[in-house]
């Protein structure tokens, strides 16, 4: 029986040795490192879509200050997609902040994650050429609101029951990320409902007040959140609170 029992606890030790490997073989500075080139590989693939004349189609100052200022819809696509791509970047930045630990889950999750963002270039260019049709805004702004969405659902994941935080973490942190993280996808999908609605008032159409609505977005996630004092070490832990009460 001793001898069934030694090899009983061999074999669990054997287990946890395991969950233990897997749950840290990958740690959260790795998958910052990998994430921030991803993050610079698609910011580089922006300025694509603003393109220079060839000289067969230039032959005046005139013509060539004409081209570039036809291609505003591209100046407007690159600026918000830098802008919008550079917040997600902040917020992933911000959620690996209070990450400790790091398993496979988290792993996919945050390359889906990506994945979204590296095909932000893609809807960016289609917008830049096709701002006046509303499928290319839809397309801008589904693939903005997926990307938004994906995010909240790691950061879900991650501080469910403190699965991947200190256990310090503050409720109150947690819930006031979940509503920042939200409030970009519901104002896309604002836009893209808004973008469906025929109205023409003095000139300004349903698809110019939808892409008002995207420009809205980084201008909200300018302003500092609670979550900001939190990193910036200004809140109390849920430890400091709970001593305090």
């Amino acid at each position: 029986m001793e001898e069934l029992k030694t090899s009983a606890d061999v074999k669990d030790t054997g287990v946890n040795e395991q969950s233990s490997a897997h749950l840290v073989s990958v740690g959260p500075d790795r998958i910052k490192a990998f994430s921030d080139g991803v993050f610079a590989i698609a910011l580089t693939l922006l300025i694509l879509q603003v393109k220079v004349p060839s000289p067969s189609q230039i032959s005046s100052e005139a013509e060539l200050q004409n081209f570039l200022l036809q291609q505003w819809p591209a100046y407007l696509s690159y600026a918000l997609s830098v802008v919008i791509i550079g917040h997600f970047w902040v917020a992933h930045h911000g959620l690996f902040h209070y990450i400790r630990r790091a398993n496979r889950m988290l792993l996919w999750l945050n390359i889906l994650f990506l994945l979204c963002v590296t095909f932000i270039p893609f809807p960016a260019a289609l917008m830049s050429e096709f701002s006046n049709y509303r499928t290319s805004v839809v397309i801008y702004g589904a693939t903005l609101a997926v990307a938004g969405l994906l995010f909240d659902l790691m950061r879900w994941y991650a501080t469910y029951q403190h699965r991947l935080v200190d256990k310090d973490l503050h409720p109150q942190v947690i819930r006031t990320a979940r509503r920042r993280n939200l409030t970009g996808p519901l104002i896309y999908l604002l836009g893209i409902i808004v973008s469906f609605i025929p109205f023409n008032i003095s000139g300004i159409s349903g698809i110019q007040v939808c892409l008002a609505l995207y420009v809205l977005v980084p201008v909200i996630y300018f302003l500092p959140g609670r979550t900001d004092s939190y990193w910036a070490g200004k809140l109390p832990t849920k430890k400091g609170r709970d001593g305090a009460n």
